[in-house]
Formats: C-alpha cells, sequence, structure tokens
C-alpha cells in the first residue's frame, strides 16, 4: 500500500517544514495545494516535492481538498494540516499499517490529538477518517468543517496525529464570514453545518444567535 500525503496551504511557513519532515518518511507522495499565500510556503513545499499546486480560494475547504486528492497517484490519499505533526511512533507504526493492510479497506481511522497536558502528552483527541482507498473516489463535503461521510469498510487505528498550533492565537473570522456569506445566500444548512455555525457565532460573542442555532 503506498500513500499520497495531500495538504491544502495558505502562509504556513511557520509549521509547513515542521510537518512534511515527519510526514516524507511514510509518504510515497506528497501533493501540496496553496490556496494564495504570500510568505515562503511554495518554496518550503518545493524542498519536498515537485507536486505544487495552485488553486485559487473560493471560500470552500473540501473544494481545495477536492483538487489536492485529485492529483494524487497513489493506492490512498492522506490528509493532513500544515500545523499537524506525525510523532516518530505513528511514523513507525504508519509504515507497519502499509506492509500489512487489507486490500479490501477503504477507511482509515487515527486519533487527532488536539491538546497537550503541562508535560506535553496527549490529553484530548477527536477520532478522524485519515486515509482513503483513491479507487473508491472519495470526496469531501461542506465548506467549512470538512469531512468525507465513513462509507465504506472502516479500519480503526490507534494511530495519533498531533495538532500543533502553537503560541497564542487570535480568534480568526475566516470560518464565521464563510458561513455569513452562506447564510446570506440563502444557502440551507444541513444539521452539521448549523452546528459548527452555532460555535463559531458563540465563539465571536453572538451568544443570542449561537442559541438559536444550536
Amino acid at each position: 500500500m503506498r500513500i499520497s500525503l495531500c495538504l491544502i496551504v495558505k502562509n504556513e511557513g511557520k509549521f509547513l517544514s515542521r510537518c512534511l519532515e515527519s510526514a516524507a518518511k511514510f509518504a510515497d507522495e506528497i501533493i501540496i495545494v496553496d490556496t494564495g499565500s504570500t510568505d515562503k510556503t511554495k518554496q518550503i513545499a518545493g524542498e519536498f516535492t515537485d507536486k505544487v499546486f495552485d488553486f485559487e480560494w473560493i471560500n470552500d475547504f473540501s473544494a481545495a481538498r477536492n483538487f489536492a486528492f485529485s492529483k494524487a497517484t497513489m493506492d490512498y490519499q492522506m490528509w493532513l494540516d500544515a500545523d499537524d505533526v506525525v510523532p516518530e511512533k505513528s511514523v513507525k507504526d504508519i509504515n507497519e499499517l502499509k506492509n500489512k493492510l487489507n486490500d479490501d479497506v477503504e477507511i482509515v481511522t487515527m486519533k487527532y490529538v488536539l491538546s497537550f497536558d503541562q508535560n506535553n502528552n496527549p490529553a484530548f483527541y477527536s477520532t478522524r477518517e485519515r486515509l482513503f482507498k483513491k479507487s473508491k473516489n472519495y470526496q469531501w463535503i461542506e465548506p467549512v468543517h470538512e469531512c468525507i461521510p465513513l462509507v465504506g469498510n472502516i479500519h480503526y487505528t490507534d494511530i495519533e496525529i498531533w495538532h500543533k498550533k502553537e503560541g497564542s492565537e487570535v480568534i480568526s473570522t475566516r470560518n464565521i464570514d464563510i458561513y455569513r456569506a452562506l447564510e446570506e445566500s440563502g444557502k440551507e444548512f444541513s444539521a452539521r453545518q448549523l452546528y459548527y455555525y452555532a460555535r463559531e457565532l458563540k465563539d465571536h460573542n453572538e451568544t443570542d444567535k449561537a442559541i438559536t442555532f444550536f
């Protein structure tokens, strides 16, 4: 089993090398889709792969991820974000998985570690779909908080991917701006998107409207 690693990026010069240095230890192909960087993101990407593509940002994460997946040529497609890290144990586990995964497996899940304790040990994680059989042509859905529906033969693992955004963060308006534009256009939200829109509203102190959407 061979893996095409697919990332969508924009102005990720601070984190991208760290991510790709860990992922290059198991990825058979690296696909980078840039959505408009003005820093050194594309230059850094070019140090790891010659498959760096431009994609005009259209306020739709699924569209960008599907474009990245369309460039993959290996047996399975895998996604990461630029501020993710694959720890050494996970690199070892993924390489072992490549040698023993049954051919009938269509989706592989991994643990997505989202926070760490004071000793830098994983403190909280979710389970995310992470590897997809290319021949099944899986497609991302939803413009924000995108996902791929879990349909098919799923293999669950305890392999960890670490989300390691560092430093203080100002809450971005990017996601809520997309939701507002969709709402103004008359877009009918799925239940999942209503939930995430409500969370964005809460985070931006629009409590009454958040309550309504929740």
